[in-house]
Formats: C-alpha cells, sequence, structure tokens
C-alpha cells in the first residue's frame, strides 16, 4: 500500500466555487433571495409588492451581504462569533483542591479505630478573656476611633496579636 504526505498547504486552502467566493459566502448572498421570497409571500398582502416588504427584503440582503465580507482571511460572520465565544468564557477559573468531583470514593471500613491522643499544651499561654455587655459598646467606639490604631499581626507560631494604641 502507497503512502503519500498531504502538505499542509492544501489542507487549509478554501475551495472557490465562482470566481473569489467560498461556498460559505455564496450561501450568505443567495439565502435573502429565499428569504425574500417568504416575505413576498406570506406577509399580506399576498403575492403583491410593498414598500415594508422591499424595505424588509433590502435589509435581510445589506446584512447578509455585510457578514459575507472577507476581513484578514476570515468572513465578518467569523470573526463576530470569535468575539461572542470570547466574551461569552468565564472570566474567573476556581480551582478547589478539595472538590470531590471524579474522585475515587473509599469506603472506610468499620473495622479501623483511630485513637486520639489528649491535646498538647501550647507553650505560649492563651489569653481569653470574655467582656460583659455593657463594655462591648465602649470596645466597639474604640475599634471604630481611627486615633487607637488597630493593627493584628501573626506571630511565627501562628497566634494573633492584638495591638491598641491608648486614648488619652
Amino acid at each position: 500500500m502507497k503512502t503519500t504526505v498531504v502538505p499542509a498547504q492544501v489542507t487549509t486552502v478554501e475551495d472557490k466555487v465562482t470566481g473569489s467566493l467560498s461556498l460559505q459566502q455564496l450561501i450568505m448572498l443567495t439565502s435573502p433571495i429565499f428569504l425574500g421570497s417568504i416575505v413576498y409571500v406570506l406577509f399580506p398582502p399576498f403575492f403583491k409588492a410593498e414598500p415594508y416588504k422591499i424595505v424588509v427584503i433590502v435589509t435581510i440582503f445589506t446584512v447578509f451581504a455585510t457578514l459575507a465580507i472577507r476581513i484578514k482571511g476570515k468572513l465578518l460572520i467569523q470573526w463576530i462569533a470569535v468575539l461572542f465565544r470570547y466574551n461569552a468564557r468565564p472570566r474567573f477559573y476556581i480551582y478547589n483542591k478539595r472538590d470531590s468531583y471524579l474522585r475515587i470514593k473509599h469506603d472506610e471500613s468499620p473495622t479501623t479505630k483511630v485513637t486520639k491522643q489528649p491535646p498538647q499544651k501550647a507553650s505560649s499561654p492563651i489569653i481569653t478573656t470574655t467582656v460583659p455587655i455593657s463594655d462591648k459598646a465602649v470596645l466597639e467606639q474604640i475599634v471604630i476611633d481611627p486615633r487607637a490604631r488597630l493593627r493584628f499581626r501573626t506571630n511565627k507560631k501562628g497566634g494573633l496579636d492584638v495591638h491598641i494604641q491608648e486614648i488619652k
């Protein structure tokens, strides 16, 4: 069996049907004839030439003829399709590595036992204070005040340090 290599230039060349018109351009230029005949037959008064029918037919022809114009090797309708696909694309891609889509689900066997270790004591003491409701309004005013210079900092161990400058 004999095999031959087809050059890429041969496969990318568009067939020309008439002169410099491609098949798609020819279809776009002849379809207003069929659409115009449908308008002529179906719109009242039937089978009679009216000014509004002529305007509709001429408008259909100008739209199709405009879309059949070739710009940089592509038809105008193809450029419009590219723009619509570009504008319809998703703007943000959110990646979540914890997503369960298309993952293999492993069933946990009931015989597996998990032993919990007691929590380890932190090296730095954690200070938790409960503020009475009467003082919450005062603290809210302090936090809102720009002179207090409220700052949040994380330390090396992951703790959160809150610094508030005293207001006099």
